[in-house]
């Protein structure tokens, strides 16, 4: 006598969210404002307008980019500004920092945008593992975006769960 082959998690109601769908591909590249600097540590007004006038910012193109500087200088805002607003015609997306901080700001800007409502008295497991680099910052993010609906709330995969919330 054959038995039949039950898949269990399949039957189980459980519903799996993966961070990594969230994920925005696309080239991820640090532009360092040190080499526009006098000596790598000061802003010349007029040579930095200059500099940054005549760079090449169409290699930026669909590029997602982290400005950031190398050195210890003190950089006025202004200056993080103009190079922000030639980039802008260019790349997808810029942030101030590394790319951990572009990586946050990605997944924030897309799971603010997510309705959680559909997950409403659903057992959502928050899945682990991914190809992609998922911040931690996105599983504590989505979590809080998830609570006020899901019956239950897992971290792992359906074989083996970590239980994070249940409602009472």
């Amino acid at each position: 006598m054959e038995s039949e082959i039950v898949n269990k998690v399949a039957n189980s109601g459980l519903i799996s969210f993966n961070l990594e769908d969230y994920y925005q591909k696309g080239e991820r590249i640090t532009f360092d404002v040190a080499p526009f600097l006098w000596q790598g540590l000061v802003v010349k007004e007029k040579e930095f307008r200059l500099a940054v006038k005549e760079y090449d910012w169409s290699q930026f193109q669909d590029k997602y980019v982290a400005i950031t500087c190398s050195t210890d200088a003190i950089i006025p805002s202004w200056a993080f500004m103009l190079i922000a607003l030639e980039l802008s015609s260019f790349a997808k997306k810029t942030v101030l920092g590394a790319i951990e901080d572009l990586e946050k700001e990605l997944y924030i800007e897309w799971l603010s945008k997510l309705d959680c409502s559909i997950y409403e008295g659903k057992r959502v497991i928050i899945k682990g593992c991914s190809d992609y680099p998922v911040p931690e910052m996105a599983y504590f993010y989505i979590v809080k975006k998830l609570k006020p609906y899901a019956k239950s709330i897992m971290f792992g995969e359906a074989c083996s769960t970590v239980p994070l919330f249940k409602k009472k």
